[in-house]
């Protein structure tokens, strides 16, 4: 079955200079990082690496042009390459192979055109093939993941990948081959495998009893704040009641109301990507998943913390951590496995294609949900509002501390805690996008359609009900709305329909 799965730097390489650049581009960035002291391990760790089987060591690699040698040495390595064959080398070409090869961390074999070209570099190389092939060498022009690994299932046999199959699948492709060699079982577990006693329940429930209480935390969130806006702890903090905010300012109960709906459709959105990667990541054996989840969370829940910059301590937001924070320690502390693998058909070139775009969009729309909730953050812990925000309230902030001491503080605490959320947000559709996208991973499409409805939504309609559309201020929840509607669209598929 062909491969239709991507390397995570290939779609926005892809989408930008071609296919054959876009592999230069890959290669170039792969091979820089991986020059650096530690810089193999951390890309096996950051893109969730496996390593490949005993018995295929130093049996599965690519050959590469002398052009493309230097990137492919340094940057197909920590992807599962084995080794690394550079050729045709003449004389023309022998320094450059050289230098190339120095400081290498796998076997470069060096393809020569005759006996002279081979003596001279016996000394940079680790071995020497004169002539186009060898015996027991197999050259794959098509990034068949089945053919690869039957290949390599014959003892003595070397798979050797062509410049074809990496323009083809990415670096990504000696990953997926190594996934494939894997033990892997013919059903995932279902709530009916989950036994009765807590003490046996797997990571995978434990993360879905996460997503669930995120969800669940969310809608409690918007209900109070439609409700009563403000607890008792609220009141006792401020010393005044809502009629009391309305007096200090007729818009500030409207502004307290779209900072936290914002918060809650946050919330929402972050338990749907959870339940998505625990039952259909996790639960299925992919460890990218757990990973995935754990780095999103490692970012969340110590938001916490924000209250030793500002003062505000919010008992439900320690309540909600203290209840969530140790199922997710249980969700996240075994890798999961073995996978339970999916065998989809192959993909029409047009639907792979547009399904490409839609990833080159999540990953995008993922990384700037980041980058807007660290900026959120910092506003929060420092100047509190933006222009907007001012303009929305006709006041300036000097006005309200006057008015009451502790209310920049309380909505500093809204503001910074939303902030934290997004960027845990914002992980978890970078890494869904970057790892999760497999033809017939339908779980990836619905995850992502119910982040972005829960925020998407609320965010927007909470805005419009208050009248707070300054569009400067909507415009980066338009963009990201319609960066996701669009990859959705085009993903559907892919993701869904394969």
């Amino acid at each position: 079955m062909p491969d239709w799965t991507y390397h995570p730097l290939r779609p926005v390489a892809n989408a930008l200079v071609g296919e054959r650049r876009a592999q230069r581009c890959a290669l170039g960035l792969l091979g820089t990082l991986s020059a650096l002291p530690g810089g193999a391990a951390t890309i096996r760790r950051v893109f969730d690496h496996p390593r490949p089987p005993e018995d295929w060591a130093g049996r599965l690699g690519a050959t590469v042009p002398v052009a493309a040698a230097r990137q492919a040495i340094r940057a197909l390595p920590p992807q599962g390459a084995g080794f690394v064959e550079v050729g045709p080398v003449d004389a023309t070409t022998v320094t450059a192979v050289r230098d190339a090869a120095r400081g290498r961390r796998c076997r470069v074999v060096a393809r020569v055109s005759d006996d002279g070209v081979a003596a001279d570099l016996a000394d940079a190389v680790d071995d020497v093939l004169v002539g186009e092939t060898a015996g027991g060498r197999i050259y794959l022009t098509d990034p068949d993941i089945t053919a690869a690994v039957r290949a390599l299932a014959i003892p003595g046999t070397t798979v050797v990948a062509t410049t074809a199959v990496l323009v083809a699948a990415g670096p990504g492709w000696f990953q997926r081959v190594i996934e494939a060699a894997a033990p892997a079982v013919s059903r995932a577990p279902t709530l009916r495998d989950v036994p009765l006693d807590p003490r046996r329940w797997p990571g995978w429930f434990w993360s879905l009893l996460v997503g669930i209480g995120m969800v669940v935390a969310g809608l409690g969130a918007a209900a109070i704040t439609l409700g009563p806006v403000l607890l008792w702890y609220d009141r006792d903090y401020l010393g005044t009641d809502v009629d009391g905010l309305h007096r200090i300012n007729h818009h500030l109960v409207h502004f307290l109301q779209h900072d936290r709906i914002t918060m809650a459709g946050n919330m929402i959105a972050i338990g749907s990507l959870y339940i998505g990667l625990a039952w259909g990541g996790i639960r299925r054996g992919w460890a990218w998943a757990r990973t995935a989840l754990m780095l999103s969370g490692l970012v969340g829940f110590p938001t916490l913390f924000y209250f030793l910059f500002i003062g505000f301590v919010e008992p439900l937001h320690v309540a909600v951590t203290v209840v969530l924070f140790p199922m997710f320690l249980l969700g996240v502390r075994h890798t999961p496995g073995p996978p339970c693998r999916r065998s989809s058909p192959p993909c029409e070139e047009r639907v792979r294609r547009r399904a490409l775009i839609g990833q080159l969009l999540v990953v995008g729309t993922g990384l700037g949900v980041v980058i807007g909730g660290i900026v959120i953050s910092t506003i929060g812990l420092t100047v509190v509002f933006v222009p907007t925000d001012l303009a929305f309230l006709h006041a300036d902030a000097d006005t309200l501390r006057a008015a009451n001491a502790h209310l920049l503080p309380f909505i500093a605490h809204d503001r910074a805690g939303f902030g934290g959320a997004l960027v845990a947000t914002g992980v978890g559709i970078l890494l869904i996008g970057m790892w999760g996208w497999r033809q017939g991973e339908a779980w990836v499409w619905w995850s992502l359609l119910g982040a972005a409805t829960a925020g998407s939504v609320s965010a927007l309609a909470v805005h419009f009900l208050i009248h707070y559309t300054a569009f400067i201020h909507l415009l980066p929840v338009y963009v990201g709305t319609a960066l996701l509607i669009v990859a959705l669209s085009l993903s559907r598929a892919f993701l869904v329909e394969a």
